[in-house]
Formats: C-alpha cells, sequence, structure tokens
C-alpha cells in the first residue's frame, strides 16, 4: 500500500518562499508521475505541478510557472515543492498525488490514484 506524507507548509507573507515535502512509503518499480495539487476554500482542486519520475520531465500550472519548482531526491522516494514569490492567492491546502497509470505529466486530479493527507500553506499580505 503505498502512502504519501506531505510536510513543510506554514504561513509566509507575500514574497517570501517555502519548500514542501512529500514522502512516498514504499518503493515503485514501474514509471509513475507525482504531482502537487491545492484546494482552497470553496474552490475546486487544482494541478499545480507534475514530475515523471523516471525522466524528470515536469509540467507546470501557468499560475505557478517560474515561481514554483518540482523534484525529487535520487532515491526517488522524495517529491519536494519549492514555492517562491509567494502570493495571497497561493493559499491553500497543498497535496501530493502518484499515478500508477502510465505517466502523461496530468494536471488533473482525477487521473491520480494515492494521496496524502495535505499540508496547509497561508500567504499573507
Amino acid at each position: 500500500q503505498v502512502q504519501l506524507v506531505e510536510s513543510g507548509g506554514g504561513s509566509v507573507q507575500a514574497g517570501g518562499s517555502l519548500r514542501l515535502s512529500c514522502a512516498v512509503s514504499a518503493y515503485i518499480s514501474s514509471p509513475y508521475c507525482m504531482g502537487w495539487f491545492r484546494q482552497a476554500p470553496g474552490k475546486e482542486r487544482e494541478g499545480v505541478a507534475s514530475m515523471y519520475i523516471f525522466s524528470s520531465s515536469t509540467n507546470y500550472a501557468d499560475s505557478v510557472k517560474d515561481r514554483f519548482t518540482i523534484s525529487r531526491n535520487n532515491a526517488g522516494n522524495t517529491l519536494y515543492l519549492q514555492m517562491n514569490s509567494l502570493k495571497p492567492e497561493d493559499t491553500a491546502m497543498y497535496y501530493c498525488a502518484l499515478d500508477r497509470t502510465p505517466c502523461s505529466l496530468s494536471l488533473s486530479a482525477d487521473e491520480y490514484d494515492y494521496w496524502g493527507q495535505g499540508t496547509q500553506v497561508t500567504v499573507s499580505s
């Protein structure tokens, strides 16, 4: 059973930075994607960034391009999201997710099979 555990959320002022981490509990040998999603109160969950773990190819939502960077450690069991130049509109619960099906770098939540519990990011103006 795959378990994902996020950490690194917190409160920061606009313009600041945070780095989120997501630990993957199980070794997965087949190619897979991982992604970061966020959900603000009253809004739908939206994809922020995704990565094909075996090649490190990435995909970003337009709203975070050039500000956020998705990456992984060499072992492939920890996913990161470096968030710079944070804005109040980035405030949300952030989730990491894993897609076991053939990887398409999708930012659609429907494509992902496993989810973490989320970590809160709050950006004040």
